[in-house]
């Protein structure tokens, strides 16, 4: 590969967008073992359930079928139709069953999605390198596992099956047909089931290996990353997610500073502006916060919450929400308007705590005429 070419290993693991663009080419993790045992089990739990009610016309249709053999006069259409008719209605639970779960099974592991790329021809597939690559790979030793533990487990319950109802197998040939076959289809079953419930392991094993190896082959070198990353942010719609993630940060940074204000000065309904002045670390009053709308409520709300002092100045409101940003400081024609409303302020806390007995009133705040803004 390029990037191994170029020192670079697969150590990042794969974005969503590689994860959705591997998705849309059918890259999924499958696992066979998963699918062999739900067939296998399912298959022989509806064996077991199904067949036994259907004992009696099997036999009866193995028994006619014998006679009509015998007979000259035997038409041989009549009893392929029969015989059809009798094992469709037999089989057909059996069928259903094992094609529904069979299909889930491969659904499961990793989603489905139709694909058109994963069928079409790659190269590599029939590469000799690749191939060889591929005989010695991890995949292939677990591969290699797998089918050796397939091998005993169903060697090993085949044997155990076979040990415990030998005596049943060769009394059937003393039983009447029915009876016989409903012997038979029990047996089986059985043996299916055990070698069923043993390929569990395998499963167990296999599932996670399948969706940890998918995984494996979808990681990125840093340079994929990177790339992928410059990418999107070169889309449109990326580019207007970040800003609005930015945005939704810096109002959220913003109202954080609202409590600390000295002043809120409201339009009063639809603008807002939360302002602080400390003549020690400030050459001017500071704008914390500044809203219209909704935001200018929800700068209410975190004021009246936290005692901070509102005012009503509807033109100085104004002039300064579309003047000044926030965290910047007022402009200096504004200096004399603001003193005015923090003047206001610092008199109004002095009165409501007693240290002087006549309330502050606020005259006429004045805003020059480059600032002014009638809406």
């Amino acid at each position: 590969m390029a990037e191994e070419q170029q020192g670079q290993e697969r150590t990042e693991e794969p974005t969503p967008r590689r994860l959705e663009k591997a998705r849309e080419e059918g890259q999924l993790p499958r696992s066979r073992e998963l699918t062999s045992m739900a067939l296998v089990t399912v298959g022989a739990a509806t064996l077991l359930m199904v067949f036994p009610g259907s004992t009696r016309q099997m036999g009866e249709l193995m028994t006619r079928a014998f006679e009509m053999a015998a007979s000259p006069d035997a038409n041989m259409f009549t009893i392929l139709e029969t015989a059809l008719e009798t094992g469709l209605t037999a089989a057909l639970p059996f069928l259903v069953a094992v094609t529904v779960l069979g299909a889930l099974s491969m659904i499961v592991p990793g989603g489905v999605v139709l694909s058109a790329k994963a069928l079409a021809f790659k190269g590599n597939r029939i590469s000799p390198i690749s191939g060889f690559k591929r005989m010695f790979s991890v995949k292939s030793l677990m591969e290699l596992a797998k089918s050796i533990a397939k091998f005993v487990l169903i060697a090993g319950m085949s044997t155990l099956a076979l040990s415990w109802f030998l005596d049943g197998m060769m009394a059937l040939g003393g039983r009447t047909v029915e009876s016989a076959i409903a012997g038979s289809v029990q047996y089986v079953g059985i043996a299916l089931l055990l070698i069923g419930m043993s390929l569990v392991l395998v499963a167990v094993v296999d599932v996670p290996f399948q969706v940890a190896q998918h995984r494996k082959q979808l990681k990125m070198t840093k340079q994929e990353v990177k790339d992928e990353l410059k990418d999107s942010e070169g889309k449109p719609e990326v580019r207007s997610r970040i800003r609005q993630l930015q945005q939704e940060i810096s109002r959220r940074q913003m109202l954080t500073q609202v409590p600390e204000a000295d002043v809120i000065i409201t339009n009063p309904e639809h603008f807002s502006v939360a302002l602080k002045y400390d003549g020690e670390a400030m050459g001017a009053p500071l704008v914390l916060a500044k809203g219209a709308d909704h935001m200018a409520m929800r700068i209410r709300e975190i004021g009246a919450a936290h005692d901070v002092p509102q005012i009503r100045v509807p033109p100085l409101t104004r002039a300064i929400y579309y003047s000044t940003e926030v965290g910047q400081e007022i402009p200096g024609p504004l200096y004399v308007a603001v003193a005015k409303v923090l003047a206001y302020v610092y008199q109004l806390d002095l009165y409501r705590r007693g240290r002087v007995k006549q309330a502050p009133v606020l005259g006429t705040v004045d805003v020059p005429d480059e600032f002014a803004v009638d809406r």
